[in-house]
């Protein structure tokens, strides 16, 4: 099968275009043949080697976390999906493997597609929408809360802004001049431009942070956060971990460590399905240009998914 994959850690010049061997489902597992994979901004630091301590150094390596596609081949013990049943989820960024024509998963870590959306549209979703149901927790009401999200109009971004309005909160949001319209259609209730203001000088005091971008960590922002309110942030580096068990003056730190979850992507579906939750796309591009996919997603540019399309359907 093709992938794109790479032989070492580095620039987006190292993703190649390559035959590798058609894996197999073990048991609980089920084959999917992947019709579109998104990119995500943990992917372009795995590639470069910023996450080396985790994702280790055996090499070649399958790029990609997200996917949309169809199952074809189901291991022993599987009864939940027919060959043929459209699904949608994410593999661990750290074990990758989603820029391919095949790929094999866990059932426990796939759903469903949305019925209303095209494989490209449902390749978007897993890893963004499930970072922002994990960072806010559902067991946390959000209702009459007030919110910031920093860094709105990216892929986790623009699911952050319409998830904390579909739990109830007040959502204030920065992003650039470019997408502050995009980003108010969402329904963000206020937007400002972090080109023309200080995000650390707002006037407003904030339940929830939630530093999408990555340049707003907890001590930079704590007077902008209630007592007992969070910061949250889905950088994992050692500095934000520390974070979270040495909280500052009671502002709770949260690091998001995003795991595939089949009964979040079934309440992201339902979300889908009834028109409260809309996947953004800023481009979708062929196979054969995921280097050049990753070299513009690390401008930090990108107004919601790029999509890389696998194989073409009619239909799609």
């Amino acid at each position: 099968m093709k992938a794109i994959t790479y032989h070492r850690y580095g620039s987006f010049e190292e993703l190649k275009l390559e035959q590798v061997a058609l894996l197999r489902p073990k048991r609980g597992e089920v084959l999917v043949q992947v019709t579109a994979s998104a990119l995500n901004p943990i992917d372009c630091e795995i590639r470069s080697g910023h996450m080396q301590l985790v994702t280790g150094w055996r090499f070649p390596r399958i790029a990609g976390s997200d996917f949309a596609g169809t199952v074809v081949d189901r291991g022993p013990g599987v009864d939940q999906y027919a060959n043929g049943d459209p699904v949608y989820g994410f593999l661990a960024p750290e074990r990758g493997g989603a820029l391919a024509e095949y790929l094999t998963i866990d059932t426990q870590e796939i759903a469903r597609m949305p019925l209303n959306l095209k494989f490209e549209e449902a390749a978007g979703l897993p890893l963004a929408a499930q970072t922002v149901v994990q960072a806010f927790g559902l067991q946390h009401d959000l209702k009459g809360k007030l919110v910031f999200i920093h860094g709105a109009s990216g892929g986790v971004g623009v699911m952050a802004v319409q998830i904390a309005k579909i739990l109830g909160a007040e959502v204030h949001a920065s992003c650039s001049f470019r997408n502050t319209e995009m980003v108010k259609k969402l329904g963000a209730d206020q937007v400002v431009d972090y080109t023309q203001n200080d995000i650390r000088k707002l006037g407003a005091v904030y339940d929830v942070f939630f530093d999408v971008y990555g340049n707003m960590p907890l001590p930079k922002v704590a007077h902008q956060i209630v007592k007992n309110g969070r910061h949250l942030s889905t950088i994992p580096n050692p500095i934000n971990f520390f974070r979270v068990f040495n909280p500052l003056k009671s502002r709770a730190a949260k690091v998001v460590v995003v795991r595939s979850r089949q009964h979040d992507l079934e309440l992201i579906a339902q979300w889908v399905e009834t028109g409260r939750l809309l996947p953004i796309i800023d481009r979708i591009l062929p196979m054969a240009e995921a280097a050049a996919a990753h070299e513009y997603l690390e401008t930090k540019r990108a107004k919601g998914k790029v999509i890389i399309r696998i194989r073409t359907l009619h239909n799609s």
